[in-house]
């Protein structure tokens, strides 16, 4: 099981999330993480609880908003998962689907700010933020969609254009407790420490966390019990093939030697005869149909020529050509002129 919830600190994600949907917190983190002055928020917790693949954690979106609609969706981050800028995308899709009512024109689409803060750092530079907007490769225009992703990593050592505040944010987060929170005398990590301590005495939300880790734990168990009885049978089928290849293989050696030249000289029989059918049969078809045809096409031939010996000479050439004539379509047209023509000479015109 986990750490107790009265230690727990606010990178934990489950206390982060409970203590930003105190709106006086969130706007007072908002305040410091973008040093800037933010007008009243709302904010709540999505609802659904996103377990990681290895069911070490849990994972919270935070959601909020200000009197000038902007947007923000912050999460605490401690698994560096490699898909935060995709998820980034997605986040941010969210944000503008659920911002626009139907039929309005693009341009109401408010600002909108995607942040992790990270207890790892994100993209290796040792940077204390990372801040990403959309901008022109060629020109460096921005695009003024009004939108920013922005990664803060609580470990960062570069501090350049980073508020004495927001490290103070870092340093409280990562170690919540009275002697941090005192240390700056900053007063909204005091405001922040106050209302942490008293989230860390509310029975309600130690219960919730309680059953979450229990939950996250009886899971992992679950899944390692699945993953062992998986490797196990997988080894257990591996080792019989191998066992199994090996006996046949010894007992094979002797039998085959034994058993070869028969058993060759029966399949080389079987085998000739069966393809000696087979050769046959698959000759056979088409040698009949090309004599039917060749004998039908010969009748025909003959009956041109007698129809045609009653009007008079017919040249050796003509003889020629209709005997060679395989194509039932052109024996039957000359068959037809031949029963119509007055003469030998309009048979060849028409021919």
């Amino acid at each position: 099981m986990g750490e107790s919830f009265q230690k727990l600190n606010l990178t934990n994600a489950y206390l982060f999330a409970a203590a930003m949907q105190d709106e006086e917190i969130c706007r007072n983190v908002l305040e410091i993480a973008l040093n800037k002055r933010i007008s009243r928020v709302k904010a709540h917790v999505e609802q659904v609880l996103f377990l990681d693949s290895e069911f070490k954690s849990v994972r919270f979106d935070v959601y909020a908003s200000d009197e000038e609609e902007v947007s923000y969706d912050v999460e605490m981050q401690n698994d560096d998962t490699k898909n935060l800028p995709k998820r980034c995308r997605y986040y941010q899709a969210e944000l503008d689907v659920t911002s626009l009512r139907p039929g309005e024109d693009y341009q109401q689409l408010k600002p909108g700010y995607i942040i992790f803060i990270c207890s790892f750092d994100p993209f290796g530079k040792g940077r204390c933020q990372y801040v990403f907007e959309e901008y022109c490769k060629e020109a460096d225009i921005p695009l003024g969609d009004e939108t920013q992703k922005i990664f803060f990593n609580t470990n960062g050592t570069d501090t350049e254009n980073v508020t004495p505040e927001l490290l103070h944010l870092f340093e409280y987060l990562k170690q919540s407790t009275e002697e941090v929170a005192v240390r700056h005398q900053d007063e909204k990590i005091l405001k922040i420490h106050e209302r942490v301590k008293y989230l860390k005495r509310d029975r309600k939300l130690e219960a919730g966390y309680m059953t979450m880790e229990e939950y996250i734990h009886q899971e992992a168990e679950r899944r390692a019990k699945l993953m062992a009885e998986t490797m196990v049978k997988s080894m257990a089928e591996t080792m019989a093939e191998s066992m199994a290849e090996s006996m046949a293989e010894t007992m094979a050696k002797p039998m085959a030697e034994t058993m070869a030249k028969p058993m060759a000289e029966s399949m080389a029989e079987s085998m000739a005869e069966s393809m000696a059918k087979s050769m046959a049969e698959s000759m056979a078809k088409p040698m009949a149909e090309s004599m039917a045809e060749s004998m039908a096409a010969s009748r025909v031939a003959q009956n041109i020529l007698a129809l045609l010996e009653d009007l008079g000479t017919l040249p050796d050439q003509t003889k020629e050509r209709i005997a060679k004539e395989q194509n039932e379509d052109v024996l039957s047209a000359w068959l037809k002129l031949a029963a119509r023509a007055d003469s030998i000479e309009e048979f060849q015109s028409k021919m």
